[in-house]
């Protein structure tokens, strides 16, 4: 896989793990505050998980990629658990160049 291709892969997988993430919520309070229905639940639970193992390889595979030191890759895979943090790490990953063509200076 290209760079180019590791780094789109994982801007897109970070997003909807975050969406994924925000609907499995609103599936959470449907079912447990309001008492409506566990469909939001059922749907999106899977969706979410898939999601979050998608996020958990794509890490990674950009780690080794863009050769990102150890807390850089430890902070990008805790980012995966509070809600919506992946779309926080992916803006600061953008912003900061960490998804540009690997250099040797960041080597691990």
């Amino acid at each position: 896989m290209t760079p180019a291709l590791v780094a789109r892969a994982f801007r897109v997988i970070a997003v909807t793990e975050a969406c994924s993430w925000a609907c499995l919520l609103v599936g959470m309070v449907v079912k447990w505050v309001l008492r409506i229905s566990e469909i939001g639940v059922q749907v999106f639970g899977p969706i979410h998980g898939g999601l979050f193992v998608a996020y958990v390889v794509i890490t990674l595979l950009a780690a080794r990629t863009f050769r990102w030191n150890l807390v850089t890759t430890l902070v990008a895979l805790a980012s995966s658990i509070p809600p919506l943090a992946t779309l926080w790490f992916e803006r600061r990953a953008r912003r900061t160049g960490l998804l540009d063509q690997p250099s040797p200076a960041r080597a691990w």
